[in-house]
């Protein structure tokens, strides 16, 4: 069927498509631990990937991530799927290998769109140095995609969210957004030239945020996707037994995501995730909330969150300020207090 915008046939748009992290969470309580010392990271942390030790000094990395349509472009929604399931093994201090496409896909829309969200995918998996070695596709009434990878890691050079010591500055290498953004752009309020600061974002590898950390002492890293800056901050804070000082004034944002969020264009994600971590942020009064409410947003394809020595950010931002990127220390690691991260201005 022609004439079908992929944005019309979703409930939900990108990483905003997750469950409910609080709904997650019983999930994988209930789960039943196979211990192995050659897992070095599995799911309990809440890692963006596992690691296993293969015994030579290297970790095998492994990660899949999939969602529906963001934007109406299938060659731009294979990239920015892509781009978003390749980051997890970047975050882990690894580099990704091999990818296996998953694809979901409805009989209303032409085989040419399929071979367009594919060709977007495999684009930046070639960017990425990373072979598309198969995949798996169903029929589903909604579209949706992403990728299987795995990479390597030096075990040496391993980054985990559980790694952030006392006095670590924060670095986020990707202004927010994203979320408010392309749920504007759904609904109508913004048009592709006014969505494309977050797709431009969301197309952007994080491999060179990870390349640019070549040599320099970082602590611990996550990147910055559906749980929100808040969510995989919390989750950063607790794995590391820290407290996560997010100064709100400092944190890069895309063109009107506050605007967008002032007018109410929240996605419904943002709210779950204000549900679920919430309790566990503790927001000062003179932060305003469309600000708040974009430190919640579901972010696709987010940047990384790196905690690293002081001395050594502001060489860091540096780097990838050269690279175009926004980056900028939001933040500093202190003593665990009561919440898990404090927001000021």
């Amino acid at each position: 069927m022609t004439g079908v915008k992929l944005t019309e046939l979703v409930e939900a748009a990108g990483c905003a498509a997750k469950l409910a992290p609080g709904y997650l969470s019983q999930v994988l309580t209930d789960l039943p631990r196979v211990a192995s010392d050659k897992l070095v990271v599995g799911f309990d942390s809440s890692d963006d990937a596992y690691v296993y030790d293969l015994g030579d000094g290297r970790g095998l990395v492994g990660t899949t991530d999939f969602f529906p349509p963001m934007v109406d472009d299938p060659f731009l929604f294979g990239q920015v799927a892509a781009a978003n399931a390749l980051s997890d093994v970047w975050a882990m201090g690894g580099k990704p290998a091999l990818a296996l496409n998953l694809l979901c896909f409805p009989n209303c829309l032409g085989l040419e769109v399929a071979g367009k969200i594919l060709a977007g995918g495999a684009d930046k998996c070639r960017e990425a140095g990373v072979i598309v070695a198969g995949g798996h596709s169903i029929n589903d009434h909604e579209p949706k995609f992403g990728l299987a990878v795995t990479g390597f890691v030096d075990l040496d050079h391993l980054l985990a969210n559980a790694g952030a010591r006392e006095g670590d500055v924060l670095v986020l290498t990707k202004a927010l957004g994203t979320g408010v953004l392309t749920t504007a752009y759904k609904g109508g309020i913004l048009d592709e030239d006014g969505v494309r600061v977050a797709t431009d974002s969301m197309i952007t590898l994080n491999k060179y945020a990870a390349e640019a950390l070549d040599g320099l002492p970082a602590h611990a890293a996550t990147d910055v996707t559906g749980f929100s800056l808040m969510g995989h901050g919390c989750e950063m804070a607790e794995a590391s037994d820290v407290t996560l000082e997010i100064w709100a004034a400092r944190v890069p944002l895309l063109a009107r995501a506050r605007e967008m969020a002032a007018m109410g264009l929240i996605p419904a994600g943002a709210y779950r995730n204000r549900d679920f971590f919430g309790p566990r942020v503790e927001v000062e009064p003179d932060v305003p909330l469309d600000l708040a409410d974009v430190l919640f947003d579901p972010q696709t394809s987010g940047g990384l969150l790196v905690g690293m020595p002081e001395e050594e950010a502001g060489g860091y931002v540096a780097r990838l300020k050269e690279l175009g990127q926004p980056a900028a220390v939001i933040g500093r690691a202190v003593a665990r207090g009561e919440r898990s991260v404090h927001v000021t201005m």
